[in-house]
């Protein structure tokens, strides 16, 4: 598989974000979400998402220059209204905001209403924990999966995100309500990949691990059965409770999943324990943790976020891997606009802003 570098990605991203009228600002952001979601491996939310991405753009339906804007403030709670903007910006702008709160509070909130999608909600988690907070997320989508015992697809997914600081790399776990998300499924048809368990239902009401059946049928299973769906109902109606934005039917209606609505939380634990007694006590759990027998002799038990960590690692070493088709369709895209301004300065001043949050 074609491998590209960081820098290499992450020029290509900004070259198009700002050919499509984004600040320089956004397009630094954008340009280094996707790459960061590339570069850990969730290539479903990296190159992969990008071309659905420039085309909700170029349709009109997310509106590239929108400022958020903060409604109303209850102290550690806080309203917005993404104003139909850029998803990953909005959602990257947002826990900012919840850290300076839980750095004042303890614990901060933000609920954000008529945003859109988020891409990957780990980035939003990590965005937390890299500053030294615990990070709680979540979105709805439009209605793309059947309620425990339903046919019809009447809940969202919803992803859900739990992030947790820790000095080697954070604990973060980031995921659908569905037992694969639509991107996963996308990859491993594009990969020509089996999943690894069943993750929906066929055209004949079967379990299955085929990813393009369960495209065709948009049956997804949801995580735990009933307790998936039951999940995402609540997660959506607390959502919508705080933020004042739309539920999953409501999203429906819209015609594209536009308009989301989201919940950011960062709460401070040296407000409870000091740094130390944080840091003993999480690293003797996940000493703990892989001290159990794994099932196979030789492969090691990953903490959620290790893995993707890792990845980051060889991605920066080796290189990006790439879907080639994809990449030519978006060097394409980018040789459609004029040169992007300062593209090596973004990508400077975006790994300062990485750096500096890990200390």
């Amino acid at each position: 598989m074609k491998r590209v570098k960081y820098g290499e990605m992450f020029e290509l991203f900004y070259s198009i974000t700002t050919g499509l009228g984004f600040t320089e600002s956004k397009a630094m952001t954008a340009a280094g979400i996707f790459t960061d979601n590339s570069c850990d491996g969730v290539y479903s939310h990296g190159l992969n998402r990008f071309p659905r991405f420039v085309s909700y753009i170029e349709k009109g339906v997310v509106a590239p220059c929108a400022e958020p804007a903060k409604e109303i403030s209850f102290g550690a709670i806080e309203r917005w209204n993404g104003n139909l903007g850029i998803g990953c910006t909005n959602a990257y702008q947002a826990m900012e905001r919840a850290v300076a709160l839980a750095s004042e509070y303890g614990i901060g909130c933000v609920a954000m209403r008529n945003t859109n999608h988020w891409m990957r909600g780990g980035t939003y988690g990590i965005e937390a924990a890299s500053k030294g907070f615990i990070g709680i997320c979540w979105t709805n989508t439009a209605a793309n999966m059947p309620a425990w015992g339903a046919k019809s697809c009447s809940v969202g997914n919803n992803p859900l995100v739990f992030a947790f600081p820790l000095k080697s790399a954070p604990m973060v776990i980031d995921g659908a309500l569905a037992q694969y998300s639509y991107g996963a499924l996308e990859s491993a048809v594009m990969d020509g990949r089996k999943l690894p368990f069943p993750g929906g239902f066929d055209a004949d009401g079967r379990l299955t691990d085929d990813p393009a059946a369960i495209l065709a049928t948009n049956r997804v299973l949801p995580i735990g059965f009933w307790k998936g769906s039951g999940y995402s109902l609540l997660l959506d109606v607390i959502g919508a409770a705080l933020s004042g934005g739309l539920t999953v039917p409501d999203v429906a209606r819209m015609g594209d999943e536009i308009a989301l609505t989201q919940v950011f939380i960062a709460i401070d634990p040296e407000k409870t324990s000091s740094r130390e007694a944080v840091d003993e006590m999480s690293n003797k759990l996940i000493r703990e943790f892989k001290t159990a027998e794994p099932v196979e002799e030789g492969k090691p038990i990953y903490y959620p976020g290790e893995k993707a960590a890792l990845t980051r690692k060889e991605n920066i070493k080796n290189g990006i891997p790439v879907n080639e088709t994809i990449w030519d369709e978006m060097l394409a895209k980018a040789a459609s606009f004029p040169h992007a301004k300062n593209p090596t300065s973004a990508l400077d001043m975006w790994m300062k802003m990485r750096i500096q949050s890990a200390k």
